[in-house]
Parts: C-alpha cells; sequence; structure tokens
C-alpha cells in the first residue's frame, strides 16, 4: 500500500503513512558493543537498562481491546490472558508498548528462556498453562501514549512517558549515565544485573528516536562471553558455499569416564581458511562417513563461545550450548584438556 501510494501520489504521502494503535510495526533491535565502558564511550549520555531473557512483546490497547504481537508481528493476545489484564488495568486507553514477558521463580530470580519460550508456544489449554506457569510483563519502551506516535521523540523524553503510563515495578530496571560522566555506575549496573540473573544490559542513547524495524546504533547490548573447550565428535558435510567442506560441528564436553557428552552443534564463526583447514584436519580422523556426518576420533580441541545453556532433552546431559560460535582450534590442548560436562553444569546451575 505504501508504495503504490508513493508511486501514484508521490513523496508527500508518506506523511499520511503513521504509527497506528491495533497494527504492530518492526521492534527496534540493538547492536552490539564489547563493554559497558565501550558503550558509554560510543554514546555519551545514555541509560543502562537490564537485558531479560525473555520473549519480545509489543503490547497495544485501544480501549478495551488489547492485543499482544511478537518481535515477528504474530498475534499472541490468546495466549497471555495476565499481559492483556496488566494493559487494561493501566491509566489510559490509547498506546503501544514495547517490552518482555518473563517468568521468575519462588526466589525471584528468572526462569529460564525455554520455559519462556514453551508458554508463549502452547495454543491449548492457556488457562492451565497460565496457572503453571505465570509471565509477568517488564515495559522498557512507548510508541504511542493516548494515541500519539511518540517514535521520533527522543529516548529521554519516551521513558517520561513510559513512566507516566507504567508503574515502576513494570518497568525495566536502569540507571543513567549523564554525557562527560563515567562508566563506573553502569559497570557496577550490569554485574548486579547478571547477579540477579539476567542476561547482560542494553545501553541507550538517551537521544535516540526509535528506529522501528532497524539495529540502530543508538541502542548497544552488552552480554558476557562464556567460551569452552569442547572436543569436535563429527562434522557435517556443507551446502551451497560450503558444499564439500566439513562445516557443521557436532561438540562434546568430558565425562569422568573419559568420554565425551555431544553438548551441541555449530557452524557459525568459522572462516574460509577454517573450514578449509578443518576439512582436511577432520578428514584424518576420521572413523566412518554416512554421507551426510562424518565421524572422527575424537582428539581435536575447539574454543567455543556461547551465550549460556537451555534444557534439551536431544543431548545426553540434557542441555544444549546456545547461540554457540567458534573462536578458534587449540591444537595446543589435548581431549583431556577439554572442559568436562559438571564443570558446564556448575557454572550455569541457577539458569538450567
Amino acid at each position: 500500500p505504501v508504495a503504490e501510494r508513493l508511486l501514484a501520489e508521490g513523496p508527500a504521502v508518506l506523511a499520511e503513512f503513521r504509527l497506528t494503535v491495533g497494527r504492530p510495526v518492526l521492534p527496534m533491535l540493538a547492536q552490539s558493543a564489547g563493554s559497558v565502558a565501550e558503550a558509554v564511550g560510543r554514546l555519551g549520555a545514555c541509560a543502562v537498562e537490564e537485558k531479560l531473557d525473555g520473549i519480545r512483546v509489543q503490547v497495544h490497547r485501544e480501549g478495551g481491546e488489547v492485543r499482544i504481537f511478537t518481535r515477528t508481528l504474530d498475534d499472541i493476545t490468546d495466549r497471555l490472558p495476565e499481559v492483556t489484564a496488566v494493559a487494561l488495568a493501566l491509566d489510559g486507553d490509547r498506546f503501544v508498548l514495547d517490552g518482555e514477558v518473563i517468568a521468575l521463580g519462588a526466589d525471584g530470580r528468572p526462569r529460564p528462556f525455554q520455559e519462556v519460550a514453551g508458554r508463549v508456544g502452547s495454543r491449548t489449554d492457556v488457562r492451565s498453562a497460565a496457572e503453571a506457569l505465570p509471565l509477568s510483563p517488564v515495559f522498557f519502551d512507548i510508541l504511542a501514549a493516548e494515541g500519539v506516535d511518540l517514535l521520533g521523540l527522543s529516548c529521554a523524553e519516551r521513558q517520561e512517558a513510559l513512566a507516566a503510563l507504567v508503574p515502576e515495578p513494570m518497568r525495566v530496571r536502569r540507571v543513567v549515565v549523564t554525557d562527560g560522566g563515567d562508566a563506573a555506575e553502569g559497570e557496577a549496573f550490569s554485574r548486579d544485573t547478571l547477579a540477579r540473573g539476567h542476561e547482560g544490559v542494553v545501553v541507550k542513547s538517551l537521544d535516540a528516536p526509535y528506529s522501528a524495524g532497524r539495529r540502530g546504533a543508538g541502542w548497544l547490548k552488552v552480554k558476557p562471553v562464556h567460551t569452552l573447550d569442547l572436543v569436535v565428535l563429527a562434522a557435517e558435510w556443507g551446502h551451497g558455499r560450503r558444499t564439500g567442506k566439513l562445516s557443521n560441528l557436532h561438540l562434546g564436553a568430558r565425562r569422568e569416564d573419559g568420554t565425551f557428552a555431544m553438548l551441541g552443534k555449530t557452524f557459525k564463526g568459522l572462516t574460509d581458511v577454517m573450514l578449509q583447514w578443518q576439512t582436511e584436519r577432520l578428514g584424518e580422523l576420521a572413523v566412518r562417513d554416512d554421507g551426510f556426518t562424518v565421524t572422527v576420533r575424537p582428539e581435536l580441541v575447539v574454543e567455543i563461545a556461547y551465550d549460556g545453556l537451555q534444557r534439551s532433552s536431544r543431548y545426553p546431559a540434557g542441555v544444549t550450548l546456545r547461540f554457540a560460535r567458534v573462536v578458534r582450534y587449540r591444537e595446543d590442548k589435548r581431549p583431556e584438556d577439554a572442559d568436562t560436562v559438571d564443570a558446564v553444569l556448575a557454572a550455569h546451575a541457577p539458569t538450567v
């Protein structure tokens, strides 16, 4: 519709297309930064907010009607009755809120992402599911208030509007770092956020508008990078531009008895040079090739970065790596130097 009007009437018609309550827009996303200090240095005056490991939601209310959308614009209103109730209880009747839904345990710590995803993905017996695992919305932005489009306002102005509508317990925790200030307060806040069980922080320029559908430079996410030394158990033949190369690696951690438990797979982080090298090296270690997967002797150690663990019945340890990617091969290490299953589980005990 936008393209048709633009071609027929010219650029001036674009002013008519504005955010409409009840019609979702793609969310603003964050770029990455290596540390809070780096993010503050790039942005200047900014807010440092908790980065929640939940499901992104965009909540629209028009009078007595509430609609809830995911980051991919799927309508999940019927699956989140508790979020609908929260939206209807707010003192406003034409607004759009941006946030996440999370689940909290009895100790106040966030439940694993996988549980939240399973609850949101459930389409049957929603009431029982909500009673078994109630979800809490936490809002960090407002896109419209009283029907007025706020996308072009600064982050600071939108935060004022959000605070006027949403009570503090339902707003994301944050600290403000003034322009010219150092990052020490933000770094302390980040450490506290991690201790509370959340996955990191998002540092937001106070001047940034809401860039719907873009990974804007005004938002920078900072998450700790976990690494493990794991053993390659097998690799899958690649497709497309990786045809003829061994690509997707099967990764194992060491058990007490010297065998290895697979924790997941990854093909991310591999350069063309690494692909060529590992195809040749794993070929030397191959013990079986079924045309799809090459099983190898567990002798090659690889350093893997990952964002955390999630429960999985597909793997023998009951967990799998989240967002695993290759950092480098460690030919200086032996298989018996690889990380153990017990150590991996112990490091993430509160979150799996």
